[in-house]
Parts: C-alpha cells; sequence; structure tokens
C-alpha cells in the first residue's frame, strides 16, 4: 500500500497550490483526481484568458455564513504573493478593470506555472482516480480508489463546488463533509445568468447580443456594470454580480442608463429643445433597446420641448425600474461559483483543519466562502491551498 503524508482530493487551483505548498516543506504529497486533466474549470474561466486575481481581494468582497472566517488566509497570501509566483514564471498578464488580472495570452500559461510549481516541489498527481471510500482510522486515513489504496496523516478536500457539471463538478466534497458531521449550508448557483419570464423573453430576445450599462440592486447590495441581453434572458457582469445576492421570487431592480437624471433631462431640454428625446437616449442606450422602448413609450418620438415634466418623471421611473420579469437562473450549468457549502464554523481558520475530524482538511469553493465577480475567488483559491499547505 502507498503511504503519503498528505493526499489531496481536486487538481483544481486550490488543490494545486495546497499541494506544491505542503510538498516544498518536505512533505509527501499525492493529489488524486477523477478527470483526465488537471486544472480544467483554471483552462475556461475568464473565456480562456482566466481572471487569475484580484488586488483588491478584501474580505468585504466575499460571502459567507461566517464572514471573518476568511481574513486570517486573505492576509498570509495575498493578491501580491500570487502575483509575485507568476513573476517568478514571466507570466504575461494585463490589467483589464481596476485590479482584475488576466493572463494575456491564455489560461494554459497559467495552468503551466502551477504544474511546474507541483513538479518542482516533489508533489505527485494522479489522474483518472475515483475515490470510492474513505475509512478514519487510529494511525491516519485510508483512501480506496478505482486505482487502489492510499494512506495518509491528512487528507485534503479540494473539490471545488457543483457549477459546471460538465467539467467534472459534483457534490463529493459535501458527501464527504456531512459523512463526519459537518454541517453542509443551503448551496445554489451564483455568478450566473439570470433567464426571464416567457413573455419578457420574448419582447426582449430582438436585443441578443447588446449590452448597456446599468445598475442592478438587490437587498442592500448595488453594482454599477454592463448588462447582456442574450437569447436566454440577461448576463455580464452585473447580473452576475447580483445573483451572489438575488435570489428567484425576490425583488430585483434594474435601472437602465443611470447616469441619465431627470436634471440632466430638464437641461437637455432647456438647452436643445429641437432634439427628440429619443435622440437623448441614443447616447445613452443601445439603438435597439430605444427602438423596443418606442413601443412602450411612443412619445419618445417627440421634441424634447414638447415634453411634459409628467413624462420625463415618467420616463426616469421607466428607466430605474426597468422589468426584466426575472424567471430564475440558468443554474449551475453555467454558473461560476457555488454559493454556500462546509460551514466553515466548524473549520479551523489558521489550518483548514475539520473540527470533526482530526487529518480532514477543506479548502476553496467546497468551503462557504464565495468571492464576487472579478478574480476574488481564485485568489480565495490560492489563499485557502496555501494556508491549508502549511499546516497539513
Amino acid at each position: 500500500m502507498d503511504k503519503q503524508d498528505v493526499i489531496i482530493i481536486g487538481a483544481g487551483a486550490s488543490g494545486l497550490m495546497c499541494a506544491a505548498t505542503a510538498a516544498y516543506r518536505g512533505r509527501k504529497v499525492l493529489i488524486l483526481d477523477h478527470a483526465n486533466k488537471a486544472g480544467k474549470k483554471i483552462l475556461m474561466s475568464g473565456g480562456g484568458r482566466c481572471n487569475f486575481t484580484n488586488m483588491d481581494a478584501a474580505p468585504k468582497h466575499f460571502l459567507s455564513d461566517n464572514p471573518h472566517f476568511c481574513i486570517s488566509a486573505l492576509r498570509r497570501y495575498t493578491p501580491q504573493d500570487f502575483v509575485d509566483l507568476v513573476d517568478r514564471h514571466s507570466l504575461d498578464y494585463v490589467e483589464k478593470a481596476p485590479g482584475q488580472l488576466f493572463c494575456e495570452h491564455s489560461a494554459k500559461d497559467l495552468l503551466s506555472i502551477l504544474m511546474t510549481e507541483v513538479e518542482w516541489s516533489g508533489a505527485q498527481l494522479q489522474l483518472n482516480t475515483h475515490v470510492q471510500q474513505i475509512e478514519y482510522l487510529s494511525d491516519g486515513i485510508l483512501v480506496t480508489t478505482n486505482q487502489g489504496q492510499f494512506e495518509c496523516e491528512s487528507l485534503v478536500v479540494a473539490t471545488g463546488g457543483l457549477s459546471i457539471p460538465t467539467m467534472g463538478a459534483s457534490g463529493f466534497g459535501y458527501e464527504l463533509a456531512e459523512q463526519v458531521g459537518h454541517h453542509v449550508l443551503p448551496m445554489r448557483a451564483s455568478l450566473v445568468p439570470i433567464t426571464l419570464q416567457p413573455e419578457r423573453k420574448e419582447q426582449l430576445s430582438a436585443l441578443s447580443g447588446i449590452a448597456c450599462e446599468i445598475r442592478a440592486s438587490a437587498h442592500n447590495a448595488q453594482f454599477e456594470e454592463p448588462m447582456l441581453f442574450t437569447h436566454r434572458g440577461v448576463s455580464g457582469p452585473a447580473i452576475l454580480q447580483i445573483t451572489n445576492f438575488w435570489q428567484p421570487g425576490e425583488a430585483l431592480q434594474i435601472h437602465l442608463a443611470p447616469n441619465l437624471t431627470l436634471e440632466s433631462l430638464n437641461q437637455a431640454r432647456d438647452q436643445q429643445a429641437k432634439k427628440t428625446i429619443e435622440s437623448v437616449l441614443a447616447n445613452e442606450l443601445p439603438k435597439r433597446l430605444v427602438e423596443l422602448m418606442k413601443t412602450e413609450l411612443p412619445w419618445l418620438e417627440q421634441k424634447l420641448a414638447q415634453v411634459s415634466n409628467e413624462q420625463l418623471d415618467s420616463l426616469i421611473h421607466y428607466l430605474s425600474h426597468f422589468d426584466i420579469a426575472p424567471n430564475g437562473t440558468e443554474g449551475y450549468r453555467t454558473a461560476e461559483v457555488t454559493l454556500g457549502g462546509v460551514d466553515t464554523k466548524e473549520v479551523s481558520s489558521k489550518t483548514f483543519e475539520s473540527q470533526k475530524q482530526k487529518g480532514l482538511y477543506f479548502i476553496g469553493e467546497v468551503l462557504d466562502v464565495t468571492g464576487w465577480l472579478g478574480g476574488y475567488n481564485f485568489q480565495w483559491a490560492w489563499s485557502s491551498g496555501f494556508a491549508a499547505g502549511q499546516y497539513v
């Protein structure tokens, strides 16, 4: 039987980081994954260019039932620490939005760096390996797989969440947690496109492929970023962000052209009385969207001088309460993350060891820690993987 110091289940972002960190400490590390390739979600993320961190990855950008849990790991392994790592490997990267770092060429370059670190550290990777049973012994943990049995002192669960099942996602990590008595908080797909009620979907289908700046609000959260109309509903950064806070059946406020105010419309009426109101809107919104609005507000064709105060009021209300008639989300099929997961109140924020089972560790997305869109979830993978790698 093959004896290891550490076995890590999952060759994703957190698992690879944990493996290299632990192996550099001199630990004998084996990574097991049921897939035929490591880091599949890394390769497909960010449109194939991987938004691998956010320089502003502060605790306020993470959701958890236990919001203080992420603080320690994020302090111990910062975005700059990860940038220093990829700089040592001469990765070309770009800042596409403030703080958001992407591979300049391909996510393959980033995965290559992680695999190189794993190789240099001496950690071993075994793919196409399905874990069948785990037994907790008095002096270790026995892992039975389709490729034989392995024994270890420390077992790290880095299996990720339920998002994108076509990439091999499953609920295996949650099952392992529940088997030893962990509480798993309710899960749902997040950072995910929103689907619409059939009638509204048909009305807005003509807008598929166009984007506009909006302010999306739900509960006490709001995001002012682009929204993209799709043939299934709406997507884009603002929509993905708000799904961390909004759930189907709840109120969702969409404000089109948030920079257009009653004051600016009145000013335009005073200074450009001969312009039509639709031409003013066309400076803020795509033409196709303005054309759709005219079917609901025919008077948009009028000149500003002819438009009443009541009509301007009604336009502002229309824009600030644009009704997309949300129906639900596209679910785990296209979700970037899984909200919820293993209750962090039962896991050490320092070592990431289970408080229910000695030698068992949880890192990454399987835990109830979810970041905003924009590289935060990858930073959580690096930080939690590094933190656990110091102790396993």
